[in-house]
């Protein structure tokens, strides 16, 4: 089941950098803030089809949830923003291992401290050294 897992989230990874590349011509036809909007347009628009097919009728209301938890709803549209802005000028691989060093410096604290409601899971030898290998790619790219 975890192999599964790790799978998908690598799929996932792949579809951020074609979203990245789409962004990108995206925003230099119509702004940077335009690609950003239709791209959360659209994402709303199939995400509201496919709630009337496959969400739980008696699910707990939205209103009722936390407001921490909805600051994705913040952090996604300028991730998406800077996607649009550095892809084309830096190049899809560079911004991704860029946000891929982002993305595993913050998880491991955010891990390390169970921040979020998530299970705590201690920055280790092994997770150090992993990260160190992503700034190191980064480094190399960056050079390169």
């Amino acid at each position: 089941m975890q192999l599964m897992l790790i799978l998908l989230v690598v799929l996932g990874g792949m579809g951020l950098s074609v979203e990245a590349g789409l962004l990108g011509p995206l925003g230099a036809e119509v702004g940077e803030l335009w690609a950003t909007f239709s791209i959360f347009g659209v994402g709303a628009a199939l995400t509201f089809i496919l709630m009337l097919f496959f969400s739980p009728r008696n699910s707990p209301s939205f209103f009722t949830q936390p407001s921490w938890t909805l600051l994705g709803g913040i952090l996604g549209p300028i991730y998406v923003v800077i996607l649009t802005i550095t892809a084309p000028a830096i190049g899809i691989a560079m911004t991704m291992i860029g946000i891929l060093t982002g993305q595993v410096s913050k998880s491991l604290i955010i891990d390390h401290f169970g921040l979020f409601a998530s299970q705590p899971r201690l920055i280790d030898r092994k997770r150090l050294i992993a990260l160190g290998f992503i700034v190191a790619a980064l480094i190399l790219m960056a050079q390169g």
